[in-house]
């Protein structure tokens, strides 16, 4: 018996979620994907701290020091970590590490995964206006603000593959 893309989809589903298989994520899903991917983001910035400081230790040991007064630096390598990030799995799979935990893909008016474009205009989006995902909660069509501006939907999706096949 030769399955469906639906059905493939589906089967890799855990069973009780079958039924859910590409319907709109609610808030709370969302949310802890979100949050995933922030202590990503933020593990990211430590490791980019701490390669700073390595280096500075080996340049100047006699004199070394952790960096300090960092100021606005921690927040601009953050965007700069996160927009990237964001835009890198919308793009490539419609997913990034925490849509894949929570079995999320985000997905174009086509169903499928974003262009390029769309994933970065979606990540400056998201990193600049996070709070535009809370719209969810009110929203009938489980859309953030992001996804109605730019027409993209975070479905749940288990499958395998950004077209929804199993190779």
């Amino acid at each position: 018996m030769e399955l469906s893309e639906d059905s493939v989809g589906a089967a890799t589903a855990p069973l009780p979620a079958r039924a859910y298989q590409g319907h709109r994520a609610g808030i709370v899903s969302r949310t802890i994907a979100n949050v995933v991917d922030g202590l990503v983001v933020i593990a990211i910035v430590v490791a980019i701290y701490a390669i700073i400081a390595g280096v500075s230790f080996l340049l100047h040991p006699a004199s070394f020091h952790f960096p300090r007064d960092l100021g606005w630096s921690i927040p601009v390598i953050g965007f700069a970590v996160a927009a990237p990030y964001l835009a890198f799995g919308w793009y490539t799979t419609g997913r990034t590490y925490g849509d894949a935990l929570l079995g999320l893909r985000v997905v174009n008016r086509q169903g499928r995964k974003p262009g390029f474009l769309i994933a970065v205009l979606r990540a400056l989006a998201c990193v600049i206006f996070p709070i535009g995902v809370f719209w969810v909660a009110v929203s009938g069509a489980n859309r953030s603000i992001q996804d109605i501006v730019l027409r993209t939907s975070v479905v749940y999706d288990w499958s395998a593959h950004p077209d929804g096949t199993v190779r």
